[in-house]
């Protein structure tokens, strides 16, 4: 009877542990981090509110998201939908690791299912909360704390020869393997000009 009360309680305190595990931490507060900062932009993706996504991400982000909505011409909240990251389509809350910080600049891996791979997601510390910081990398604020572990492994394998693979390319402020979440592009337009339908004629009568 002790050994199974001992279980039942054991159970219990493993419970409370997972749900305090899986509850983000106050923007802003002392357990903050890039961790996180990213759990909050989850949970608001599943919450479909535009607003807490919004209050999730750096204010570069939020032009950067403004702009895409006037080019293409779509709804800003479908531009904020997944959250710039397809990571969020997960039903649960995906695993998260190589927690990384360089003063205001931080970056975390987080899985990504549909594509069987980690993405390594920017982040900024911006008036003392950590938010998500795709904008940032456009905009050449962004400078990345250092490689991802899923680079690291890469770049080791290539070293070694065992399994040489092709490692992510980095821009001018050493940010690789940043996933965006591209807002579709519109569709071409299907009437040519004068000039492309006599090139198309040219290229008719060749043939």
């Amino acid at each position: 009877m002790l050994r199974i009360l001992l279980c039942l309680f054991a159970l219990v305190l493993g419970g409370m542990a997972f749900a305090c595990s899986s509850t983000p931490a106050a923007p802003g507060s002392a357990g903050d981090n890039p961790t996180e900062a990213y759990k909050r932009l989850y949970a608001a993706v599943k919450s479909k509110d535009t607003e807490a996504i919004k209050a999730c991400v750096t204010k570069a982000t939020e032009q950067f998201a403004a702009a895409t909505a006037e080019k293409y011409q779509k709804p800003v909240e479908e531009v904020y939908r997944n959250g710039f990251t397809a990571t969020t389509f997960a039903d649960s809350l995906p695993p998260i690791r190589d927690q990384r910080e360089n003063g205001d600049m931080g970056a975390v891996e987080v899985w990504n299912a549909k594509s069987s791979s980690w993405e390594d997601l920017p982040f900024i510390k911006e008036d003392n909360v950590w938010k998500l910081a795709v904008g940032d990398i456009f905009k050449g604020s962004y400078k990345s704390p250092g490689p991802g572990r899923s680079q690291r492994e890469k770049m080791a394998a290539n070293a070694s020869g065992e399994r040489p693979v092709e490692a992510p390319m980095a821009n001018a402020n050493g940010n690789a393997n940043i996933h965006i979440e591209r807002v579709p592009m519109p569709a071409a337009n299907e009437n040519p000009t004068a000039s492309e339908k006599a090139k198309r004629q040219q290229a008719n009568d060749r043939s």
